[in-house]
């Protein structure tokens, strides 16, 4: 099992908030799901997080989320990491999914603030080390206060940090300054990961180790890239790919994601269909030809 004392990053430097497939008719198509898990697995992505927000995990049972993550376990047969969203607003019910994706051969767990009820800085740090003291496997905090209506500060990852299976975070709050801040006081070997695909490199520079990424279903190899010349001293290089990537970016955000990145991951062929489940609505002509239109420009696609 990666410790913090691991001097690489814990579970590579590239991992894809991975789409959870669906059929027309709505259901999970898990045959889908190993196809997209092996695809991207061979595409530039060290790890996989199933079952997180771009998983669309507000609609997925705890049924079907244990059945993703054995499938995508079996899919990629160790050859990337598998970070299984276990997160939810009731502490209760996070620990029971957690308790049960650890059985799945999942390398760790991500668990998103818990949304909604918007509890303290006590409350979240009394909720994290509840998570992590239930189960053995590590534990990837993930903060994206846009979505939660909470913000895990600075000053409470660096307590949690201190706990032994808690391991890195997933800074999806795009402030660059709360970056720093963790960086400078969180326990040593405690590792950070952009959440945000618009300021991968920005928190590189600030002592992150990687992204858990959504443009990665289609620039993979890309984002891989920019990383290997980053640590590899070619700053100039990594800028330039970083720039490359933001329009892609934006496009796979011009509207409530994952309709964009699925509607993209369809046009490329790379799922069958890009059904979303309500409250999510398939995305219209207009927004198909927002992402076909990025899809060119990058010369992922042809006229």
């Amino acid at each position: 099992m990666p410790t913090k004392e691991t001097s690489d990053p814990l579970y590579g430097r590239v991992l894809t908030a991975m789409v959870t497939p669906f059929t027309s008719d709505g259901q999970v198509d898990y045959e889908d799901a190993a196809g997209l898990a092996t695809h991207l697995t061979e595409n530039g992505s060290d790890g996989i997080v199933v079952g997180g927000t771009t998983g669309e995990s507000a609609t997925l049972t705890h049924a079907e989320k244990i059945k993703l993550f054995k499938t995508v376990v079996s899919a990629v047969r160790g050859r990337a990491a598998v970070l299984a969203g276990t997160g939810s607003s009731d502490t209760a019910a996070t620990i029971a999914l957690s308790r049960e994706a650890a059985e799945t051969g999942a390398d760790a767990l991500l668990v998103v603030t818990p949304y909604y009820n918007r509890p303290s800085q006590e409350g979240l740090y009394r909720h994290y080390k509840a998570v992590a003291e239930s189960v053995t496997i590590p534990t990837v905090l993930y903060n994206v206060p846009a979505r939660t209506g909470v913000n895990l500060e600075a000053a409470t990852v660096a307590r949690l940090s201190s706990i032994p299976n808690i391991v890195a975070v997933k800074e999806a709050s795009s402030n660059l300054e709360q970056v720093a801040e963790i960086a400078a006081r969180a326990t040593a070997g405690f590792q950070i990961y952009s959440g945000d695909d618009g300021v991968n490199l920005p928190i590189l520079s600030l002592g992150g180790v990687g992204a858990i990424s959504v443009t990665s279903h289609v620039i993979g190899l890309d984002l891989q890239q920019m990383h290997r010349a980053y640590f590899g001293g070619d700053l100039q290089n990594a800028l330039r790919l970083h720039l490359r990537s933001l329009p892609m970016k934006k496009a796979l955000f011009s509207f409530p994601s994952p309709v964009p990145v699925k509607t993209a991951l369809h046009m490329l062929g790379i799922i069958k269909s890009a059904c979303v489940r309500l409250p999510h609505a398939d995305a219209t002509d207009d927004e198909r030809a927002r992402v076909r239109s990025a899809l060119l420009e990058y010369g992922l696609l042809r006229e």
